[in-house]
Parts: C-alpha cells; structure tokens; sequence
C-alpha cells in the first residue's frame, strides 16, 4: 500500500515507537498528524518528518480524555481534508504485583488511555475511515495475548483491544476498512520509564534490559509491514508466534515463560 498523500494520524507520537513510526512513514510522503500530550517533543518529530518528505500537521492531545480524541479527528480532517489512517499507539503501562499496589487508581487511568481513547478515537475517525476504505492500526502487546505478572491493569487494557477490534473487524466486513492489530513483544521505549509503580509514581528507569530487546525503529519497521500488506495481526517475536500454539496444549509452560520474561526484563 503506498501512503503517499494519505492522511494518517498518529498517536503517542512524541517518542518511542510512535516517533519511530513517523519518521519510518515520512519518506513515503504521507500527511501526517501528530498526537500527544507534549507539544514540544511534536513540534521536533514534526520538523524531522517535514526533512524526511512528510507533510505533518501537530495536534497536541491527551487521549484519556473523550473531547480531546474528538477533537484530534476533527483537526486532521479539517486541515487535510480526509482521513486514511489511524494509528493508535499512545499508552500508559504499570510495573507491580497486585498485592503490593497501594494506589488503584492506575486501573482507571489505563483503561482510558489504553483502551478507552482508543475507542473514542475510533469512533470518531470511523465515518471518514469508510469514505476513504481505509485502515485502523492498533498497537497492542504480546501481552494482550497473553498474562504477565506485575502488569494485571496493561495486560487488561491490551486484552481489551483485542477483544474490541475483533470483534469491530466482523461488523466492518464489506465497507473495506481494514484493522491491523500489532503484538510486538518488549521495545526499546519511554513506556517503561515512565511505567508506574506500587505507590502510583513512575518508576523513572527502565527495569528492561535495553541491549536485548526491540529497539523502537526494528519495531516501526515491523509496524509499517503489517500496515503496507494490511495484515490482521503481526505478532513481533518467535516467542511470541509459538507461544500462541504452545498455550493451547501447555498453558502452565507460557505463564513459567512470561513470568521469567518479566523477572529478566527481556
């Protein structure tokens, strides 16, 4: 799929994977709209994405809030006058065990981040989408796949989005409005710095081994594959693809995996 002259917005666009992604998309000329709560960092992946051949149009924008989301849509179709894709990929994450949480809040702040601004998002953007026959890109996680301890309200956020875009793909059969559901497994990304722990402050480091895993640009250049063919669901490591079939026969197997994948931090 060429994205030239296509409109595509973009959410967590700031840094990580989604500045990775934009810079990825650029030289194939794309209108892009970026989204997210800094302006400042956008402003500098916007300036990027314009040497690289983009046009890019800023849209500062928290997606945990409904107005917000609608308004993100509204902007990009009012400034380039349609909408070809959307790309949500803003999230908030957590690193602690359930029985040590002193602060519950995180689960609501998740959810609306993670899953619920990804709803609004869609549910705004889905008129323009049919017009264009157009795509819907969803960054989840092997871990919406799957569980993982210390990670009970992510987890919960991502298996959400896949429940919820499984389910959207059946109602959207015929209008041509493809969904690409993206699994990677742990990327290099401000995520994990900015995760929050027990007492509802973010960590600050990353308890991830950084050398062994993703780096954000492998995984925009995952992404952008699966975007290009259109894919129902890239799902980003070895482990990740057999770990679907092997859960079928030995559960308890994946959970003694996925709990030594979060102790390692690989």
């Amino acid at each position: 799929m060429s994205y030239e002259g296509r409109t595509i917005v973009v959410t967590g666009a700031s840094v990580g994977i989604g500045r990775a992604l934009c810079r990825a998309l650029a030289p194939r000329r794309p209108k892009l709209v970026l989204a997210a709560r800094d302006e400042t960092n956008l402003q500098e992946v916007a300036g990027e994405c314009r040497a690289l051949g983009a046009e890019a149009l800023v849209v500062p924008t928290d997606v945990g809030v409904e107005a917000q989301c609608r308004a993100l849509v509204e902007r990009a179709v009012a400034h380039f006058g349609a909408l070809d894709v959307l790309v949500n990929n803003a999230g908030l994450s957590m690193w602690a065990r359930f029985d040590e949480l002193t602060d519950l809040s995180i689960y609501e702040r998740i959810m609306r981040v993670n899953y619920l601004g990804c709803v609004w998002l869609t549910h705004a953007a889905l008129p323009h989408l049919k017009r264009s026959r157009g795509q819907i890109v969803v960054i989840g996680s092997l871990l919406g796949l799957t569980g993982g301890p210390t990670r009970t309200g992510y987890s919960a956020s991502k298996h959400a989005l896949m429940g919820f875009y499984d389910s959207l793909r059946i109602e959207l059969m015929g209008t041509g409005v493809d969904i690409t559901m993206i699994a990677p497994d742990f990327v290099v990304s401000e995520i994990h710095r900015r995760s929050e722990g027990p007492d509802g402050r973010p960590l600050g480091e990353t308890p991830m081994q950084e050398s062994k895993i993703m780096t954000a640009e492998a995984c925009a250049a995952m992404i952008l594959g699966g975007m290009q063919g259109r894919k129902r669901l890239v799902i980003g490591s070895l482990r990740g693809k057999l770990g679907r079939v092997v859960r079928i026969f030995a559960p308890g197997l994946i959970d003694r995996v996925a709990k030594r994948a979060i102790e390692r931090g690989r």
